[in-house]
């Protein structure tokens, strides 16, 4: 009787093994084609930063639900797509970084790490992404973009110097450093916004991420 039901249960793992191949397949061709159409479709009719903030996200649940091999073959999968649909420059400026941003962030999550080392390394990542964009952009455009990113700063201190009273000009160096000051910033405050967006939306499909800091939960008000 024993063997019966050993013979039986083995059959039954046989069968949930050739239906969740397909259905991973299908999931993750379907989320892949849902990150792409998010930059395909904020590229050409921005919505200011609604649709900026699930970038990374579809990937990311790729990760928590199928795993990191799915994750990796849904960025490549959204990179091709969109190379097919807008070409390989714009394809490219998607999976770097946010294609591997959603896998980053899948991991993390998986391990359930706090937030401040999931934002901290996907501002790092999203940083690199900046100056990406900016060096591909050059090479393309044949002009340095890195200066008119100076230029921006400058612009910005000197009017903050202004109103601060501070008579003095800023050097090169100092400019520099604000520079890659406010990326990191920006960055920093974008994954958070991630963040909670994915904990929102993923708490309601059944794959939760970490809990957020205590504050962030009073703040909200979600329990």
């Amino acid at each position: 009787m024993s063997d019966e039901l050993m013979v039986k249960q083995n059959d039954l793992n046989k069968s949930s093994i050739k239906l969740e191949a397909p259905l991973r397949l299908v999931e993750t061709a379907f989320l892949a084609s849902t990150g792409s159409l998010i930059w395909f479709i904020n590229f050409y009719f921005p919505l200011g930063p609604v649709l900026r903030i699930f970038f990374p996200v579809p990937i990311a649940l790729v990760y928590l639900r199928w795993g990191s091999r799915a994750a990796w073959m849904a960025a490549v999968t959204s990179g091709l797509l969109l190379s097919v649909l807008m070409g390989p420059v714009r394809s490219l400026l998607f999976v770097m970084p946010f294609a591997f941003m959603g896998v980053l962030l899948g991991a993390t999550w998986t391990r359930r790490v706090p937030w401040i080392v999931s934002i901290s390394l996907g501002t790092l990542l999203g940083t690199l992404g900046v100056f990406f964009r900016v060096w591909l952009l050059s090479v393309l455009s044949n002009e340095d973009l890195w200066i008119y990113v100076i230029n921006q700063v400058t612009d910005f201190i000197e009017w903050l110097f202004l109103k601060l009273g501070i008579l003095s000009t800023p050097s090169v160096f100092w400019i520099q450093v604000g520079a890659i000051a406010l990326i990191l910033l920006n960055n920093f405050i974008y994954l958070f916004v991630v963040h909670l967006g994915a904990w929102l939306l993923l708490d309601r499909l059944g794959n939760p991420i970490p809990r957020p800091p205590r504050w962030v939960q009073v703040i909200l008000d979600y329990e």
